[in-house]
């Protein structure tokens, strides 16, 4: 498959979770659709991806088209789902029109992006509220332990709790539809942040009860960059703006986020590029093959290097993120070094980071991967430790 993407093949990519890699193919529906653009560029925009000057003959205009595709693929309705430039920017959306007080809390956890922990503290210490952190068990991970303390970390003030589907560092998939009753019994509203989810697991959004779900899809759904949806139920729209207010202003949740000025909607019109190629492909398949080569991954290189992985199978999505030996350092600094020494000397892309005094490495497992690339990362690491 690695034929399939455009990655440099003198690297070794197990880096996918951090920016995507998008197909060849997608990248050519994208390059057919910027040529059409281009060709008529008011009509393109105004008419036909926006309803600015009104689309043709009353049609659905093309961003509708594309969302309802891809709402099809995430078990929603397309007229609850908006296309956003990423999972951050449909946090900050939310974060940005939540009716927060001075006073109140928002929950977030230790193993929360860090992009969205920072928007999150900006918008509680503009209206005086309080960001409060609960801390997962790690890296001994247990659900039922951690749905335990969110529940036991939400108070009378907590308005909001902002929880990943999928984490971004140490690539834990969380019980987040049980985090969400939980939060839910509470009457504290939820915020989903599945920047890693849309491709990489099954996912049936309504179905995990939050009431804001953002994700990326220029990660593992394959869509050109950047590329990422915001899901609110008709209850959740109101009042719900895009960080950047533009024409649509109180014109309904997909009119304003539809457009919100002049900029490339390429990346969202070519994402159902992405969705087919993996439909075609097979898609339990290839979400089977990336969720066993993680898992696998993870065992091998813990017996390799002599560590104690912490994480369950079904704790598990697409990525896996291991101990490295204690001798190669504990820091960020550390970890940023053999990161680069890994790339530069033995031309290998992999995501190193430190946590708690220890070195760890999130290994990305995509369809374009196989073990032959986990054991050349393992004797790399190995032969510096």
């Amino acid at each position: 498959m690695l034929g399939e993407w455009a990655l440099d093949d003198r690297v070794l990519y197990l880096n996918h979770g951090t920016v995507g890699a998008t197909p060849r193919c997608v990248l050519a529906e994208q390059q057919r659709l910027r040529d059409e653009m281009e060709r008529q560029p008011a009509q393109f925009l105004l008419r036909e991806v926006a309803p600015l000057a009104g689309t043709p003959s009353g049609s659905p205009s093309r961003m509708r088209i594309a969302a309802a595709e891809v709402a099809s693929f995430l078990s929603c309705n397309g007229p609850d789902l908006a296309f956003v430039d990423n999972a951050t920017t449909g946090a900050n959306a939310v974060l940005q029109s939540f009716d927060l007080r001075e006073g109140d809390e928002i929950l977030v956890t230790d193993h929360g992006y860090g992009a969205v922990t920072y928007a999150a503290r900006h918008a509680a210490r503009r209206a005086g509220a309080v960001v409060r952190t609960v801390a997962l068990p790690y890296p001994r991970f247990d659900a039922a332990q951690a749905i335990a303390r969110v529940s036991a970390a939400l108070t009378a003030r907590t308005r909001l709790a902002v929880l990943d589907h999928i984490t971004s560092e140490s690539a834990l998939l969380l019980p987040l539809a049980e985090l969400a009753a939980v939060c839910r019994h509470k009457g504290v509203a939820v915020l989903a942040d599945g920047a890693h989810a849309p491709g990489a697991i099954a996912l049936d959004i309504p179905a995990l009860g939050v009431d804001w779900y953002t994700a990326n899809l220029h990660k593992w759904a394959w869509a050109p960059r950047s590329s990422a949806i915001l899901w609110a139920p008709p209850s959740r729209q109101g009042g719900l703006h895009p960080p950047v207010i533009s024409w649509g202003l109180d014109q309904g949740f997909t009119q304003e986020f539809d457009w919100v000025g002049t900029r490339d909607p390429t990346p969202w019109l070519a994402a159902p590029a992405g969705l087919r190629f993996m439909q075609e492909l097979g898609l339990h398949a290839v979400q089977a093959w990336n969720h066993q080569l993680a898992c696998e991954a993870g065992r091998w290189l813990c017996r390799h290097w002599g560590t104690d992985l912490g994480v369950s199978e079904r704790d598990t999505g697409t990525m896996i993120t291991v101990p490295l030996p204690a001798r190669l350092g504990s820091t960020r600094e550390d970890a940023a070094a053999l990161r680069d020494a890994l790339l530069f000397e033995d031309g290998i892309e992999v995501q190193l980071h430190a946590w708690g005094g220890n070195l760890f490495a999130r290994v990305s497992a995509q369809v374009y991967n196989e073990m032959a690339d986990v054991e050349r990362l393992g004797s790399a690491v190995r032969s510096r430790a």
